[in-house]
């Protein structure tokens, strides 16, 4: 695998295609560099089934439907196009959903941190997602036990809205969904 992502060197999304049809690997592709994901830990794990649950349950009989990684969501303009995995992916418009992918811009995005993927969802994709404009963000911590909600204000994500393991979670964007944080971690 490693012979095949080239180092140091921006490729287009062609060409990242090509690469990507040719091997088994979990990829991302972002701002022209291939980033290739890991297996997730056993408590990753259980934080995605336990929020997966509560998403479940919330977006019954609503426009909205949420999505658990592995789902490609493509992000593209005129300008740049990107493939990348978030852990929850809550789609409001099905438009661009098809049997493999989306492309689109979705509503809200969960990104569960692990340590080799830090810096990473707090830079890269967090410049990313807010270019491309989604209006929530959430950045969970298994380490800390909290989640931070960023929020999509005047096209730029400000200060996070923080809680912890022993409160209760508010989304920004969904008025009425609330998710104790004790069943999550």
């Amino acid at each position: 695998m490693e012979n095949i992502i080239p180092k140091n060197k921006k490729i287009t999304y062609e060409e990242f295609k090509e690469i990507d049809s040719k091997t088994d690997e979990m990829l991302e592709f972002i701002n022209g560099e291939i980033y290739l994901l890991s297996s997730p830990s056993v408590a990753h794990q259980r934080i995605l089934t336990n929020l997966s649950t509560e998403f479940g349950i919330y977006f019954i009989d609503k426009k909205c439907k949420h999505f658990v990684a592995p789902l490609d969501v493509i992000l593209q303009n005129d300008q740049e196009k990107h493939k990348v995995q978030p852990d929850i992916t809550v789609i409001c418009d099905e438009k661009g959903l098809t049997e493999n992918n989306y492309t689109g811009v979705p509503e809200l995005v969960v990104e569960i941190l692990s340590p080799s993927t830090a810096s990473k969802d707090y830079i890269i994709k967090m410049d990313l997602y807010m270019r491309f404009g989604i209006k929530e963000y959430w950045i969970v911590s298994p380490k800390n036990q909290e989640i931070q909600i960023f929020s999509l204000q005047d096209g730029v994500y400000g200060e996070p809205i923080n809680f912890s393991k022993d409160e209760v979670l508010k989304s920004v964007i969904f008025d009425d969904l609330k998710i104790d944080l004790k069943n999550i971690f």
